[in-house]
């Protein structure tokens, strides 16, 4: 650690509210409760809520229009301006970027909200506080509490020719509203789909984050990575001149490539944001892979900090984890000389979670799960596996969305799995088995494909694949089957395997 003051934020306690059970309850039926997780009840309330939601727009479909969103917020009293905001945006690592900063800012004392999107495996995860998602019971109880403005809005929309509110606004606006009623220190806010027309671009984050910028959802965002940064750097506002105490907006911007960078920093320039820059004002220093994930060294704003260690794989993680340090440094006004406490920093990258990228499963074989969608997520995912592993055959589980790009992830994941299982992961928007097929034989060959009709199928599959005999009559030792493709596809192995949404 460079030398100077140290900084650890520490305004006192936050403790987490306690769930609340009936009169008479005992300790031990307590911990029984919170143990055995939702009730069916529950379960079946938030079904109901969810289908209802199903109804509206998907999030994959969206209007050039913040009014909707901006309405209920007017409705409900603008809960979204009663704390500090960090908010990112990007193409990959967006999800894995906000778990870490909401780790970091719980270990430095604050009370968090966080959104995420999409979700695994419940929609619960795309809503939390203390770094856990609400209940069931609480999503519902928040929807129905916000359903009469909602339908208002809808009503409202209707008769000027307009779409109702669309799922993703809903659940925007419930988020919002659950971080004020908490009330949350700082909200840390993952976009769903480009920036500017985002619903959750209704919040001014003090700090704006840029995860790397690639070609994705080209239908809604533009077809080069110009016009998908320029969506993107929407996020980055020029702070309120009305506050009691003046700040300035903190653009921190992964590396990007030349021109996406140039629209993110010309933005910049427009709203008077200060700026830092992977590689520039902050990198990793250092990097050492150890078991169970990494040792790092991160140059952050304030100075080095040394003996991070982070248990999430590869290279791309150990970068998202200099963003993430950087964004919070930003957001408390460390630089020169004014460092976090590094024992805190410590501490909240040792306790990151980011389920569904590379998450180990099981072993014997080892089986991973990664929620890559897209061919940048997918490369990540190859150089994973090739520097970090030396499995000695290695089966890949592949279902892909119709809607993304399939050869290109298919080409990324070519050089690392020795044979390929796909199928389909049961969403509606999944591209069918025999068209991944015939995409999948390609590039790796009729010899090196097998099909699959569901997913549990392709699992039990590839694990036979992966324990096969060689030629020797030996079972091949080092052995690992990889399920990707898709946030669906992890999420749904995930279930598979018995995780709890997290």
């Amino acid at each position: 650690m460079t030398g100077g003051e140290v900084f650890d934020f520490d305004d006192g306690d936050n403790p987490e509210p306690e769930r609340q059970f009936p009169a008479g309850t005992s300790g031990q039926e307590a911990e029984t409760q919170l143990s055995a997780g939702p009730s069916p009840v529950d379960l079946a309330e938030m079904a109901l809520v969810e289908a209802e939601l199903d109804q509206r727009w998907p999030e994959t479909k969206i209007e050039p229009s913040l009014t909707r969103i901006a309405t209920l917020m007017d409705l409900l009293g603008s809960p979204q301006q009663s704390y500090p905001a960090i908010h990112i945006a990007g193409t990959n690592g967006k999800t894995s970027v906000t778990r870490m900063i909401d780790a970091l800012l719980t270990a430095l004392h604050r009370r968090t909200g966080r959104i995420v999107s999409p979700h695994l495996q419940l929609a619960t995860e795309r809503i939390s506080i203390d770094n856990a998602p609400i209940t069931p019971a609480r999503y519902v109880e928040i929807f129905r509490e916000l359903q009469p403005y909602i339908e208002m809005i809808d009503k409202q929309s209707a008769d000027a020719g307009g779409p109702k509110m669309s799922k993703f606004e809903v659940l925007t606006g419930m988020a919002f509203a659950a971080f004020a009623e908490a009330p949350v220190d700082v909200a840390v806010v993952e976009t769903g789909l480009g920036g500017t027309w985002d619903a959750t671009n209704v919040i001014d984050g003090q700090v704006a984050v840029i995860t790397p910028i690639g070609l994705d959802h080209t239908d809604y965002l533009g077809p080069d990575l110009t016009s998908i940064a320029g969506e993107k750097a929407g996020i980055i506002k020029r702070a309120p001149d009305d506050l009691l105490v003046p700040r300035d907006t903190v653009a921190v911007i992964a590396e990007q490539e030349p021109e996406a960078m140039e629209v993110l920093l010309r933005r910049a320039v427009e709203v008077d944001a200060a700026v830092a820059r992977e590689g520039a004002e902050f990198r990793v220093q250092a990097r050492q892979i150890a078991v169970g994930g990494q040792q790092l060294e991160l140059q952050g704003l304030g100075g080095v900090y040394d003996e991070i260690f982070l248990p999430l794989h590869g290279e791309h993680q150990a970068r998202n984890a200099a963003l993430a340090l950087a964004a919070v440094e930003a957001f408390f006004g460390a630089g020169k000389d004014r460092q976090l406490d590094i024992d805190a920093v410590r501490a909240g990258f040792a306790g990151v979670a980011s389920p569904g990228r590379m998450e180990r499963m099981r072993s014997a074989p080892t089986i991973f799960i990664d929620a890559a969608h897209n061919p940048h997520g997918a490369k990540a995912l190859a150089a994973t596996l090739t520097s970090e592993f030396d499995f000695r055959k290695l089966v890949g589980v592949v279902a892909v969305l119709a809607d993304k790009d399939a050869a290109g992830i298919l080409e990324a994941l070519e050089p690392v799995f020795d044979e390929i299982v796909v199928t389909t992961n049961g969403s509606p928007r999944a591209l069918d088995v025999d068209s991944l097929a015939n995409l999948a034989v390609q590039r790796f060959g009729d010899e090196r494909v097998v099909t699959a009709d569901t997913l549990p199928d392709a699992l039990e599959t590839a694990i036979a694949l992966a324990e096969e005999a060689g030629d020797t009559g030996e079972m091949v030792s080092g052995a690992g089957v990889v399920v990707t493709g898709s946030v669906v596809t992890a999420g749904a192995a995930r279930s598979l395997f018995g995780k709890n949404p997290a």
